[in-house]
């Protein structure tokens, strides 16, 4: 089985993005899982997108793509993308469709009830959210889910928000909540066990 895992580089005043550092952090305890190819990306648009549609030539099963949500109180599993284009740190406002004339959104296919049953069960705080917002993570999340369904290739793709590390807190000295990086990244790698063993079908259309 094929996985594509992606994370984010740093943006606006944090210096580090919980998305990156939780992956850094498991492929460090965990090891590089067999079939799992992982990216980080830009938080730009255009580069995003470049960077993006070279990665899914390659052709995976799976695709999961993590991102910071400073504020959350718990790991947020999303189930659905949505076509629109809202702010991005570097561009200014894009207001718009990300895919002129493309589906209102898709629904992910992702096993997201057990993902966080399992994370429970490990005393990891999780969610099931309506959508991962209109900005870059909404972003990476359709293009991935429209790409295949264009050229009809079956691919899970799923999106997980990550609360901000505890460290990050720490040193910015904000009162927020937060979940320490062996946290973060355990998170992931239950996710990844959930998913080799719970394999599906491509997202669903909603018009």
């Amino acid at each position: 089985m094929k996985i594509l895992i992606t994370a984010f580089e740093p943006y606006d005043h944090w210096s580090e993005n919980s998305s990156w550092e939780a992956l850094s952090e498991m492929l460090k305890e965990y090891g590089v899982p067999q079939g799992v190819t992982t990216r980080r990306y830009r938080v730009e648009l255009a580069d995003l997108k470049a960077r993006l549609y070279k990665d899914l030539e390659h052709g995976f099963d799976t695709v999961l793509h993590l991102g910071q949500s400073p504020g959350a109180s718990s790991i947020h599993l999303e189930s659905i993308a949505v076509n629109i284009a809202g702010v991005t740190y570097n561009e200014g406002r894009l207001w718009g469709p990300l895919v002129e004339g493309g589906p209102t959104a898709y629904q992910t296919t992702l096993p997201l009830d057990s993902i966080r049953r399992e994370l429970l069960e490990e005393r990891i705080p999780a969610s099931i959210t309506y959508h991962a917002g209109t900005y870059l993570c909404n972003a990476v999340f359709y293009l991935t889910q429209h790409w295949h369904h264009v050229r009809q290739r079956p691919c899970q793709v799923g999106f997980t928000h990550f609360p901000l590390m505890t460290q990050q807190v720490v040193e910015h000295g904000r009162e927020m909540p937060s979940l320490t990086k062996q946290e973060l990244a355990k998170a992931i790698a239950i996710q990844l066990n959930v998913i080799r063993n719970n394999a599906s079908s491509h997202a669903t259309v909603i018009a």
